[in-house]
């Protein structure tokens, strides 16, 4: 498992360190996934992401952690569906409004995930 999280640690941090160089082109991406099959797919990786981070979190450098954003994962994985495509279409306009600041802000959060994905896995 310790290798399937450090796989989605690098592609958060990549995600992240995109976004904070061309923020509209992460803003691309995330349009890219509002489909149905897109918003299906997202809750699948969600569940697998959250399963790997509570199966893997005995093992890590911070259990307890990996153990918490599992769960939490998980539980927006189950919930993703639900929320709907037109919700999610809405979230990712009032996102795509905001400032290249704020998108790089949060750019950086991911990058920081991935990080902390990749440190917390690593030998």
């Amino acid at each position: 498992m310790s290798v399937l999280v450090a796989f989605f640690g690098l592609f958060m941090g990549t995600l992240g360190l995109l976004g904070m160089a061309r923020p509209e082109r992460l803003t691309s991406f995330a349009r890219s996934w509002q489909t149905p099959t897109g918003l299906y797919v997202a809750a699948a990786l969600r569940l697998v992401m959250g399963l790997a981070l509570f199966l893997a979190a005995p093992d890590s450098r911070v259990p307890a952690t990996l153990r918490v954003l599992g769960i939490v994962i998980l539980v927006a994985g189950l919930a993703t569906p639900f929320f709907g495509l037109e919700r999610s279409r809405r979230v990712l306009e009032w996102w795509a409004a905001r400032s290249p600041a704020f998108k790089r802000a949060w750019a950086g959060c991911a990058l920081a995930f991935g990080l902390l994905l990749l440190y917390a896995v690593a030998p």
